[in-house]
């Protein structure tokens, strides 16, 4: 008997096994057949965007504030460990009843082709490359589980009514059967093959894609309107706190697509519709063809917390949304213009805000070269003085004029507020939270900003002292973030350092309040020690 426990217990690792390996080929086979069909056929990503669709607001926040702009990598990996624990228990429920494992297997499948063909712009035959791969897998299982049940003992074999299933390997061919090297020939075949199809849709998707370097080719005609120049104080140059201009590869990055859009410049194609007395088509070349402007601007992320850093200063360039606005002619009564990228995300838009003087552009360049691929490629919106989730749609292809009253946006759709205004915020940097420094003077500083107002002025206070006036960077715009610094005195022992800054309708709310449903508020305070 323990023989035969210890062969059941063998023979269920084995069973599990062979269940991650025909997982592994149903992903693998099904992201080969998707490089020959549409981007939004892969299985994968279709999986994990429809679990973002599903997941509730407070576990987004969640991971946004535990894993900040890694959000997705935390994704992939929690993804990665469910598949595998649903397939091992998948090929166990094989082995001891295979009409189980069939059912599962398609059930995973029938999982699969729904989250396909669910996506934004998916078709019935963006479901083939699931179909192909589950198909695939189901074959991969049996095979597996016949040549196991070859090779473990009759006895391991038995319910635990001693009953065998009709559709199982009897005894006899149990003792009858391929030894133990068959299965594993069967799984080392299953892995191999799960493997050189994954890495072959991967090739063949990468070789497939040209976008990238079509991006980097990509040249650009002067501005009607170029960007004034930087004068020298912006940057208080205080080791500690970020450079005024943000560099592209540490521009802060949260949107919800887990796989980066690649558009071909030459099919990419904005529409303006809806409450509107013209409908506009436009392309990229018209685009360029167009009034360009350059403009610095700060990005802010709604789920940005007290003291954070998703945000960020760029220099665009793209054109007024306004002009574009002005050419449709929205009719009476529109409110909010509803913006949609070609991965389905969308958001919504005052109408008014887009339309008035400020510098609400279609993005084309960030920092003088094309947008790269994570920002939006090739156009995406950038309006000063809303929170991205209201206005910074990235491969951005369609404008609907509408009203609030008519339709919702994705966060809205989620318990976020409708028109999204970025708060005040100051944000101390030097010193970090729980460093050490030097007693006597020290020279702390950080960054405020109130995008479309401006910032004039930073107070800041140590431990329960007065507030102190800091000292200003020159102000470029009212559009872009503001750093100050100020000079204390410090005693040996525990401090908290505290900021707040003012707009010109006065001081920053000073309760804090999350970041749901519009933004978190409060004065940032950071604990260090002096010694």
């Amino acid at each position: 008997m323990k023989a035969v426990r210890k062969s059941t217990r063998r023979a269920s690792s084995f069973a599990m096994l062979a269940g991650v390996l025909a997982a592994g080929l149903v992903l693998g086979v099904a992201e080969l057949a998707g490089s020959f069909f549409s981007t939004r056929s892969a299985p994968l990503i279709a999986l994990g965007s429809t679990f973002i669709d599903f997941t509730p607001s407070w576990l987004k926040d969640f991971a946004i504030d535990t894993f900040g702009t890694n959000d997705k990598l935390a994704l992939f990996i929690g993804m990665a460990v469910t598949i595998v624990i649903l397939a091992a228990i998948l090929g166990y429920l094989a082995w001891r009843r295979w009409i189980l494992g069939v059912a599962g297997v398609l059930f995973m499948g029938a999982v699969m082709v729904a989250a396909v063909v669910s996506r934004a712009g998916a078709s019935a035959l963006d479901a083939v490359p699931s179909v192909i791969g589950t198909l695939a897998g189901l074959a991969a299982l049996r095979w597996m589980i016949v040549k196991l049940h070859a090779a473990v003992p009759a006895a391991a074999q038995a319910d635990d009514d001693g009953v065998y299933s009709a559709d199982e390997p009897s005894p006899e061919r149990a003792k009858t059967g391929a030894s133990r090297r068959a299965f594993f020939a069967a799984a080392g075949v299953t892995a191999v093959v799960a493997g050189a199809t994954a890495a072959g849709g991967a090739v063949i998707s990468a070789a497939r894609s040209t976008v990238n370097a079509a991006r980097r080719q990509l040249s650009f005609p002067d501005p009607v309107d170029t960007a004034k120049p930087v004068p020298e104080g912006v940057d208080v140059a205080l080791e500690g706190v970020d450079p005024w201009l943000t560099p592209n590869p540490d521009f802060y990055r949260i949107d919800t697509a887990l796989q980066v859009p690649t558009i071909d410049v030459d099919t990419w194609e904005l529409r303006i519709h809806g409450m509107v007395e013209e409908e506009i088509r436009m392309n990229f070349q018209d685009l360029l063809d167009s009034e360009l402007i350059e403009r610095h601007i700060t990005l802010t992320c709604v789920s940005n917390p007290i003291g954070g850093d998703l945000v960020g200063n760029a220099k665009w360039l793209g054109y007024p949304i306004r002009k574009l606005l002005e050419r449709a002619r929205p009719t009476e009564g529109a409110d909010m213009v509803l913006s949609t990228s070609t991965d389905g995300f969308s958001a919504s838009t005052p109408l008014p805000v887009l339309q008035d003087e400020r510098d609400a552009i279609f993005a084309i360049a960030m920092n003088d070269e094309p947008l790269p691929l994570e920002h939006g490629y090739p156009v995406r919106m950038v309006v000063p003085g809303l929170y991205g989730y209201v206005s910074a749609t990235k491969w951005v292809v369609d404008l609907e004029v509408t009203r609030f009253a008519d339709a919702t946006a994705y966060w809205t759709d989620r318990g976020w507020s409708e028109k999204g205004p970025i708060k005040t915020q100051s944000r101390v940097e030097v010193p970090k939270p729980f460093a050490k420094v030097a007693a006597g003077t020290y020279r702390a500083g950080g960054t405020a900003w109130a995008q479309n107002r401006g910032i004039d002025k930073v107070e800041v206070q140590i431990d329960d002292g007065p507030w102190e006036e800091a000292t200003l960077a020159i102000e470029y715009t009212v559009d872009t973030w503001r750093q100050w610094t100020h000079e204390v005195q410090l005693e040996p022992g525990s401090h908290r350092i505290r900021s707040r800054a003012y707009d010109p309708d006065g001081v920053q709310v000073e309760e804090r309040t999350d970041t749901v449903p519009n933004g978190a508020s409060g004065w940032h305070s950071v604990q260090f020690s002096a010694e």
